[in-house]
């Protein structure tokens, strides 16, 4: 058995699913709110390549046979926040992340603060989803034009007239979080507790955290590494031609 084929077959697989992130990353660096997807490699024994025929696999006599493991992750690192001077648009500094109801019924979390009323009047996201108050409840506005006011604090205010707080909940561990699209997450781990003192910056976005030039780096190092593990292939495979011509 030829281990390095193998080794290298190994490679250009991790190196496709780098590939896979890094496109998401650069396809969604214009969303607000997006967390950069993250890849890590770490390596993992498999088998053992035994030198002496008379030796037996698995006493540890061989030289252990390593092979590339990938490991996916979420950077919730903060973007940059940027002034759009729309009423209904908000960011939140540090922590936290605003609750919404899906069309399913379940709760998400998502950062990107682009919000609109709907023509019931309902604040909802740029994607149509609910954003939700401290109470678990919808926030509907009142009807008229009147000015739309949202505290830092999460309050919202019209014409002088609460109508509810946004809910902006924290995680003792982000990485429980599973991404959905644009920007959204579902929770898999330990329910959320609000934050007692969100800061909300009415009249901003939250940027994406994704640097394209960075991104673009990336992709012109994996199409090196995977140029160079076809040519190993290659290499590997006309040598194992030759000494079959020659066996034979």
């Amino acid at each position: 058995m030829n281990i390095g084929l193998y080794q290298s077959a190994a490679s250009l697989s991790a190196l496709e699913r780098w590939q896979d992130a890094v496109t998401q990353n650069i396809t969604s660096s214009q969303v607000s709110g997006y967390k950069k997807r993250t890849v890590n490699f770490s390596e993992a024994i498999s088998g053992e390549l035994q030198a002496d025929p008379r030796a037996r696999n698995g006493e540890g006599s061989g030289e252990m046979m390593h092979f590339p493991k990938v490991g996916y992750g979420i950077s919730f690192q903060q973007g940059e926040t940027q002034p759009t001077r729309r009423d209904l648009d908000v960011a939140l500094q540090g922590d936290g992340f605003f609750e919404i109801q899906l069309e399913d019924g379940r709760r998400a979390y998502t950062r990107a603060g682009e919000l609109r009323q709907r023509a019931d009047r309902t604040l909802v996201t740029s994607h149509d989803t609910k954003i939700l108050s401290e109470s678990g409840d919808p926030i509907t506005l009142l009807p008229g034009n009147a000015a739309v006011v949202i505290n830092p604090d999460g309050r919202v205010i019209q014409g002088g007239t609460p109508v509810g707080k946004l809910s902006v909940v924290k995680f003792a561990d982000n990485q429980q979080l599973v991404p959905l699209s644009a920007g959204a997450f579902i929770n898999k781990g330990p329910p959320p507790t609000q934050v007692e003192r969100p800061e909300v910056l009415q009249g901003y976005l939250e940027s994406s955290n994704i640097t394209p030039l960075r991104e673009m780096v990336d992709l012109v190092n994996i199409a090196r590494a995977y140029e160079a593990n076809q040519k190993l292939i290659q290499t590997r495979d006309q040598s194992l031609g030759k000494t079959l011509e020659v066996l034979g």
